[in-house]
């Protein structure tokens, strides 16, 4: 072998190996970069829809998550609930929830909902914002059937968020957009595609 063909290999071999060395650099500096092109968990919580997983909250049960920074409640009927969104009717200011603005058109039902059994609205008292308790225990004597009650100034909510007559809150709690993903998952804050 002569002197001049030993020089190429090497160089050819110092090209090849500086190049992997290079791609290599790159890619390892763009990881970084790409990852912070992903949302943090604030910015999620900001604006980006939050998937909840519907298998961990048990009939009768409730479960809080935040979306844009509100407080959402998800809450799974039980049939003895179900049963009574009818009762104390002539209570609600609005039964119907024909304030348009206050749910999308597939929740302005009976039961403010996609599916009866699971409610979602946002956790924020229509009179000035505050978060009302759940209060789900059925007391005859006081003419409640249940749902939620905001202990700042005494407003009502029925199980389906519909708000009674005679409190501080004009208006039932805003169910905010969502949708099935799965039978088993929902997407708050996008709709589109609801089942």
């Amino acid at each position: 072998m002569t002197e001049d063909a030993v020089d190429n290999n090497r160089r050819h071999f110092l090209t090849l190996a500086t190049g992997a060395v290079g791609v290599a650099g790159i890619g390892l500096a763009a990881v970084p970069f790409l990852s912070s092109l992903k949302p943090s968990a604030r910015a999620q919580a900001l604006g980006a829809p939050v998937e909840v997983p519907l298998s961990t909250i048990e009939p009768g049960q409730m479960a809080r998550v935040l979306w844009r920074g509100k407080l959402i409640f998800v809450l799974r009927r039980d049939e003895a609930m179900l049963a009574r969104l009818a009762d104390g009717i002539h209570q609600l200011r609005d039964p119907d929830s024909g304030v348009v603005e206050q749910q999308p058109e597939y929740a302005a039902n009976d039961t403010r909902s996609v599916r009866p059994e699971y409610l979602v609205v946002e956790g924020s008292c229509t009179h000035l914002g505050c978060a009302p308790l759940e209060d789900f225990e059925v007391r005859p004597s006081e003419d409640w059937h249940g749902g939620f009650f905001c202990p700042c100034h005494g407003s009502k909510f029925d199980l389906a968020g519909r708000v009674h007559k005679g409190v501080p809150a004009p208006l039932n709690l805003r169910v905010p957009p969502y949708r099935f993903v799965r039978d088993d998952l929902i997407l708050i804050g996008q709709d589109t595609g609801a089942a």
